[in-house]
This record gives structure tokens, sequence and C-alpha cells, in this order.
């Protein structure tokens, strides 16, 4: 297929792209990829040059071209020359931005555009979102949820860039009073931190094997002071959980004498969420981050925590698991995750906890704390193990208990 021909046939396909049958626009959308697939530069060209030349055209078209060019990059980024890369990231940054009101499928498709180019040229796509941070301004929602996408789809690309986003970034969180820019701030912050984590966690792949926690520690702290002590007292409880999730991977990054001096609030604060939340897979996931990252700086204040902790946490697993949905499975899976983080940094604490509940009559707790044993001993048993052995009159955690004693019976 000769050049101009291919052109054409491009044209022909995205001039029928605003068909009123849904059927057909799919059609259309399918075949721009199936020609993506062949020729993919000239057609990723001639749907930015269809977009520009249409700039009346409605969002759902604009943004069914979006997506069709995501498609195509998701596979081809890397035959994408610097040009045409560059004219890709201005339009899909244009159209992303083009109007302030939320309009989420056309601004989700020209950010899944800037994610997809941003697999392969991320020092581009940052500098134009960068671009896009203007001091004393709060940025584009769209904007955050691209930079969030992006620290998950590319760490290594990602990070080096963080100390300049979060400058940008910081000084506006007072300014965001609408709870839906906040929910953007606190995805944002999440991925980054997770980025950063995953960023450190592999220096040894990474560009600059230099970078290190204190790079981040100080402006992490500062957005976790707005978080927790302003947002988390939000009535909205979708901005609470966006909140709790933040925190979690945000603990890891908090310089270690900050977050032992926040433990005693910290803890309480999410253990309070419990009662106001109905679904608590993602208090019990944050929680469980947050007392790795005590444990791991060596926390004196998480053994003042451990009553009201181990009540929790215990209560959680007692609650009759009836429904089948997997995030309230995964909350069972979180829960007994921070019970394994505290059978390693308190052993005998636990177990104290633990062996009387066996002897109880109700058989729901019974079985609970079955669970808890059964799981702490796959998952931490040398240190259980050694308190075990000094506790007189417990060779084995289920011989204290009625029935059922045989720990493989018990659902884990």
């Amino acid at each position: 297929m000769t050049e101009s021909s291919m052109k054409k046939l491009a044209s022909t396909l995205l001039d029928a792209i605003t068909d009123k049958d849904p059927l057909v626009q799919e059609q259309v959308c399918s075949a721009l990829c199936s020609l993506g697939e062949v020729r993919p530069v000239e057609t990723l060209r001639a749907c930015e040059e269809y977009l520009r030349q249409h700039d009346k055209l409605a969002h759902p078209y604009r943004a069914a071209v979006l997506r069709a060019m995501e498609r195509v990059l998701s596979s081809h980024a890397s035959e994408l020359d610097k040009d045409t890369a560059s004219t890709i990231i201005l339009l899909a940054s244009s159209e992303m931005t083009k109007t302030k009101d939320l309009v989420w499928d056309w601004q989700q498709a020209a950010s899944g555009v800037l994610v997809a180019v941003g697999r392969q040229f991320i020092s581009k796509v940052m500098e134009e979102l960068l671009r896009r941070l203007h001091p004393g301004t709060l940025p584009h929602c769209a904007v955050l949820h691209t930079l969030a996408s992006l620290s998950v789809a590319n760490a290594f690309g990602v990070v080096p860039f963080l100390p300049s986003v979060l400058s940008s970034l910081l000084p506006v969180l007072g300014v965001a009073k609408q709870d839906t820019v906040r929910v953007a701030f606190c995805s944002a912050l999440q991925r980054f931190s997770e980025g950063a984590l995953e960023y450190l966690a592999n220096l040894d792949r990474a560009p600059d094997p230099t970078v290190r926690k204190d790079a981040f520690a100080t402006d992490i702290f500062s957005a976790y002071d707005v978080l927790f002590h302003q947002w988390l007292q939000s009535r909205e409880a979708k901005l609470r959980l966006a909140v709790v999730e933040a925190l979690g991977p945000m603990s890891h990054l908090l310089p270690s004498e900050r977050l032992e001096e926040q433990l005693p609030k910290l803890l309480p604060g999410i253990l309070a969420l419990y009662k106001k939340h109905a679904e608590t897979f993602y208090l019990s996931k944050s929680l469980g981050q947050i007392l790795e990252a005590a444990v791991s700086v060596g926390s004196r204040t998480l053994e003042t925590q451990l009553d009201a902790l181990l009540a929790a946490l215990h209560s959680q697993i007692c609650v009759p698991v009836e429904s089948s949905s997997p995030l309230v499975m995964s909350n069972q899976k979180e829960v007994l995750r921070c019970f394994t983080v505290l059978a390693c940094s308190s052993p005998d604490r636990l177990l104290a906890f633990l062996l009387p509940r066996l002897d109880t009559s109700n058989e729901r707790t019974r079985v609970g704390t079955l669970q808890v044993v059964r799981h702490v001993i796959n998952s931490a048993g040398e240190c259980l193990h050694a308190s075990l052995a000094a506790t007189p009159g417990h060779d084995c955690p289920a011989r204290a208990a009625p029935q059922p004693a045989d720990l493989t019976a018990v659902p884990c």
C-alpha cells in the first residue's frame, strides 16, 4: 500500500467515526487499529492530523480516535521517531486539558495516549506535563491522573522527576477544596510513593542508583501532614478512603523520626475508620503497609499501640465472611498480613493475646483465632516458635483449643 492510498484509507475511516450507529463507530475504531498494526506511524499521523484539522469535532468522537491511537501505541510506541512522538504528545496534552470541566471519557483517552508514549519517551512526556503545572494554581485533574498512571507504567522514568513534580504540587495542596480534586491528589501521591518504593527496591536496575529515600522524605511528610490532619477528617467517604490508600505507601517514605512521632495518632486514626466504613479492604491494606514501615524503622511506639491493634484486627478476622465479594476476601488476607507483621515484631504479645481466645466457647472466635494461628505459623513460624517454646502449658496452639483442633481444616 502506497503512502497516499494509506492516508486516503485512514481519512475515509476517520470521516466515518461520526456515524450515529455505535456499532459502526466500534468497527471504524477496530479498522483503524488494524491499519495501525500494519502502518503504525502513518496511522498515528493521520489521526493526529484529523483531530487537529477538525477542532469542532464533538468530544465523544475525539475520545474514540484517541483510544484507537492508544491501542496502536501500546505495541508500536518504540517505532516512533522523536518528531512524531513530540507531535502526538502535544496533541494529547492539548486534548486532555482543552476544557477545565471533567469530561472523563475524553480526558482519560488523551491521558492513555500520553501514558502509552511515556513508556518509550518518558522525558518528553514529563517535560510536557511539568509545563502544565503552574506555580500557585491547581493542576488539571487529568494531569494528576496521568502523572499517577505514569508512575505505575514507568516508575524508573518518572521517579527522577518526582522532586520537581512535588515541589510544584505541594504548595497548592491547601488550595484544593473540591473533593474530586483532593481525591486526584491522593491518587497521585499514592502512585508517586509506590513508584518511588519500586525504584528504591531495584536500584541495581535503576537509571540513577544514587537516588535515596531522603530525596522525597521531606516533601512526602509535608503532603502527609495535609492528608492526615485535614483531609482525613472529611465527611466524604470516598475522600477518606483515598487518603488512607495514599498514607500506606507514603508511610514508607516518611523520615524515620517523623513516622515514629506520628504513629500514636496515625494508628488510632486508621483503626477508628473501621467503624465508619463497611468496606474495609483499603483500611486493612494501608494499615499493613504502615505496620511494615513502623517495624522497618524499629519503632518503639508500636508497642504502646499493640493492644488496640490486636483487638481491632481480631474483630475483623472473626466477622463471618458471608459475601463472595473479592474485596471481602482480600480484606481477610490483608488482616492476616497485619498479624504476620506483628508476629515478627512482638511474638510474645501476639501469643498472649491469641491463646486465651482459643479457650472461649464462641465458635466464631475460636475459628477466627485458629485462622490467625495457622497463618502466622506458616508465614512467621520461626518468630512464633521461639515464643511458644517459652510459654508454659502451650506446646501447640491447637492443643489448648476445643474443636476444631485440625488447623488444616480451617480456611485461610
